[in-house]
């Protein structure tokens, strides 16, 4: 009877291991990504550097962290804005289990493999600037062609003569710069202003100022001056009174830092055209949320989410600057 019993035992251990085995799959999502269930849902945000652009963004990700209970929020800043430097960050998120990651790549075609492994350990939305041939799941940010081209809308006001222009950027790589700049030119095409070249600096606030006050030189004529990151607001504005040419070259900037925002009460900046920084943290941390809960109908079929951008000129900016110190939680 020992060698019957011994095969029943056998059977029976071979069952239970494949229900275990089956069992474990149910629970187990494509892609690396994990569903629904115990736990709080682990989830970072990565942007693509320093500015105070993301002070706001991150106020965003801490009201979702306070009103979504299964969440928590890590807010990783690259130091030095690089693209190896949000891989570091990345590759140590995924070695901490994180289950989502919503990141501003600095430069998406080069970092679409690099997105696209982690988005086989993990969910990856972009925010900010997106990256539309890697397995990102959503897109959640600005319509950058169109802020681009109301950018160039706001140059043509400030410059009813026309003239030449100059644009500065940290790098062009990043789809948000290049859009940016696309909507820039589709908007000037056909009028009497023209852009001599792009100014690229890096993210590094020192290059940018020196980039602008380099143009102020080797360009006497120069008649306005466009900044598409935060930073080159402010940066362009620093070179322009040092040279003592305030209201003498127009500047049409992108953000809301305060040196820009305070600029445009002085009459020294034209216009700036603000994104809503805010909802990117919130809505991205809100959808991973969602879908790591199991909705997948968050998702549009665009897999974007667009969210609009404002133009504030001398009538609106003290409203506007009202309403952004409450989201930074300023008085």
């Amino acid at each position: 009877m020992r060698p019957k019993n011994s095969i029943r035992s056998i059977v029976c251990l071979l069952a239970f291991t494949a229900l275990l085995a089956g069992c474990q799959g149910i629970h187990s999502n494509q892609g690396g990504v994990p569903g629904g269930g115990g736990g709080k849902h682990k989830l970072a945000f990565v942007p693509n550097n320093t500015s105070d652009f993301w002070i706001t963004a991150r106020k965003g990700t801490e009201k979702a962290a306070a009103e979504i209970p299964n969440i928590e929020v890590e807010f990783r800043i690259p130091a030095d804005g690089t693209a190896a430097e949000q891989q570091r960050i990345i590759d140590d998120l995924l070695a901490k289990g994180v289950h989502g990651i919503a990141i501003s790549p600095v430069d998406p075609a080069n970092q679409t493999p690099m997105l696209n492994r982690a988005a086989s350990q993990a969910l990856v939305i972009t925010q900010d600037s997106d990256a539309p041939n890697s397995n990102r799941v959503c897109y959640i940010g600005t319509d950058n062609v169109a802020a681009g081209r109301q950018a160039g809308a706001l140059v043509k006001e400030a410059l009813p003569q026309g003239g030449k222009i100059m644009v500065f950027v940290g790098v062009l790589d990043a789809a948000n710069a290049q859009q940016r700049y696309q909507g820039l030119k589709e908007a000037l095409q056909g009028s009497n202003i023209s852009i001599i070249d792009v100014r690229t600096d890096n993210t590094d606030r020192v290059r940018a100022k020196s980039n602008a006050a380099d143009t102020l030189v080797n360009y006497p004529d120069i008649a306005g001056m466009v900044g598409l990151w935060s930073y080159n607001g402010p940066a362009i504005l620093n070179a322009i009174k040092e040279a003592n040419k305030v209201n003498k070259v127009k500047i049409v900037a992108f953000d809301d830092e305060d040196p820009t925002l305070e600029g445009i009460k002085e009459g020294a900046i034209y216009a700036t055209v603000v994104q809503q920084p805010f909802e990117f943290g919130y809505q991205s941390m809100a959808l991973m949320a969602k879908y790591l809960d199991g909705d997948q109908s968050v998702i549009p079929a665009s897999k974007q989410i667009l969210v609009p951008t404002k133009a504030i000129k001398k009538d609106n900016v003290d409203a506007y600057q009202k309403e952004i110190n409450t989201l930074r939680g300023k008085k």
